[in-house]
């Protein structure tokens, strides 16, 4: 069965196209922690996590829920028989600080390697969603063992890595949308050759 060139063209371009990405917490486990800004302390934890958030620019209600439960639920700390990876953050009691980072979706690139944050979600957009995916982690855990540092402002970010244990947790992957199907006249340009 002969295919129509549109539809060659488009397959052949989604197999070179990314799928999107997701959103991205780069997780640590910490003996102690803490945020400051302009030398001023934010917050600060004893035993936790510190979830560093990402948020990509095509994230929606379903990454910042799905990365909500794993955040609350991923199992860091041994058993009280020393069996690793068996408590939670949420079974331990143990605090967790959230610290926005677009830079998480940064990129070099360009021949300058310079930083590109492109696929990060735009600011305005972004502090929603952060403030949601804290909102849900609360709902999840407890509002009183979530701590925070300042979106969008420059912060020191202190931390005693216990371990170290850092992992990454991101959303499931969407797939990219394709591009559009060829019109008549970019699909008699293609028979063409041109």
């Amino acid at each position: 069965m002969r295919r129509h060139p549109s539809f060659c063209l488009v397959f052949l371009f989604s197999c070179f196209l990314p799928p999107a990405l997701a959103m991205r917490l780069v997780v640590q486990r910490v003996k102690r922690a803490s945020v400051t800004v302009d030398s001023s302390l934010v917050s600060s934890i004893n035993n936790g996590v510190v979830a560093l958030v990402g948020i990509h620019e095509d994230d929606t209600d379903e990454d910042l829920a799905y990365c909500a439960r794993k955040l609350a639920a991923c199992k860091l700390w041994a058993n009280k028989d020393g069996k690793p990876w068996k408590h939670s953050v949420q079974a331990m009691n143990y605090d967790i600080l959230c610290v926005s980072q677009f830079t998480l979706y940064g990129t070099v690139d360009n021949k300058k390697h310079s930083p590109d944050y492109k696929k990060s979600m735009k600011s305005a957009e972004a502090v929603v969603a952060y403030e949601k995916f804290k909102s849900l982690v609360a709902e999840i855990y407890d509002e009183t063992k979530i701590q925070d540092g300042v979106f969008g402002a420059m912060m020191d970010v202190e931390l005693v890595n216990d371990g170290p244990v850092t992992l990454i947790i991101d959303s499931p992957q969407k797939e990219a949308p394709l591009p559009p199907p060829l019109d008549d006249g970019e699909v008699e340009e293609f028979e063409a050759g041109k």
